[in-house]
């Protein structure tokens, strides 16, 4: 039987002591936050730290606030906690609704979606919606913070492109607005998503036009990525984007490096993105998806 090697934990009273630490033991370190994927990587000696830095301890750091038009949400907020969050429900009910499909309820209870976005694992919910909703993350070391797009914050399969140093502290997402229409779908026969497909949609008063357009896929390609050429496809009437679907799928699957795995070949993974593109747009505008 597999077990876990032994390892020190250290709780830091700030995300700077955090950092601080993270700096002094080098390679030797990881960032523990809701550990679900963290354990178990270490558990199969993927992974092999010797000290690991206990976020959950740091004073507001699962914090959720709305601030001049922009969700903030702290790193260490479980997926669980999001779900339930009034504030989250009421300002991006998309992003209420995508974590309430993460894994199940003992994963969302336990995992923390800033442990998440670092550990940026292929077959993963959050960061493709992420995308398509503008979100970005602050980040902190001993040099100062900054703030980094969602779409460049993942370098690819289990790698981020934070310093050396650096710690997530918060996610930061746009609130909805009223003429705005988002969505989020995924397909899953195993343990992991196969496909997740997040959609934004910019629509004037009449809510039948679209003015401008974001779309994202996730798990069929080793990391989420913006379907840009896709956009053009997604904005006009409702009558001339429905018609232009097909287009925008193929232009989705082109821009998205599909694998052939054990989840399916490239070419079932671009018919999924086809039949998920129109009930994800379906869904954005409160339609029935199927």
């Amino acid at each position: 039987m597999t077990t876990l090697s032994r390892f020190e934990i250290h709780q830091p009273g700030s995300a700077l002591e955090a950092s601080q630490m993270l700096s002094h033991y080098g390679e030797d370190a990881g960032i523990y936050a809701g550990g679900t994927e963290l354990l178990l990587a270490l558990k199969h000696q993927a992974l092999n730290y010797q000290h690991l830095i206990d976020l959950k301890v740091i004073l507001g750091l699962d914090s959720i606030e709305v601030r001049d038009g922009l969700l903030e949400i702290g790193a260490t907020s479980t997926h669980r906690s999001i779900e339930r969050s009034a504030l989250v429900r009421q300002h991006q009910p998309a992003l209420a609704e995508m974590e309430s499909q993460v894994a199940n309820v003992r994963v969302r209870a336990t995992g923390t979606l800033g442990g998440n976005l670092c550990f940026a694992e292929p077959h993963s919910d959050p960061a493709t919606l992420l995308l398509v909703l503008g979100g970005a993350v602050r980040v902190e070391s001993a040099a100062g913070a900054r703030e980094i797009p969602v779409g460049e914050l993942i370098a690819g399969a289990y790698a981020s492109n934070l310093l050396p140093g650096e710690i997530l502290t918060r996610i930061i997402v746009p609130c909805a607005k009223p003429n705005h229409r988002a969505g989020y779908m995924k397909f899953q026969i195993h343990e992991r998503p196969t496909l997740g497909l997040g959609l934004w949609l910019e629509t004037p008063d009449d809510g039948r036009t679209f003015t401008s357009a974001r779309v994202a896929v996730g798990c069929v390609c080793p990391f989420p990525t913006r379907g840009l050429a896709a956009e053009k496809f997604l904005t006009g009437s409702q009558g001339e984007v429905e018609k232009r679907l097909p287009e925008a799928a193929d232009s989705i699957a082109d821009a998205a490096d599909l694998v052939d795995d054990h989840e399916g070949s490239a070419e079932y993974k671009r018919h999924l993105i086809h039949v998920f593109l129109r009930r994800v747009f379906r869904k954005a505008l409160g339609e029935s998806a199927v």
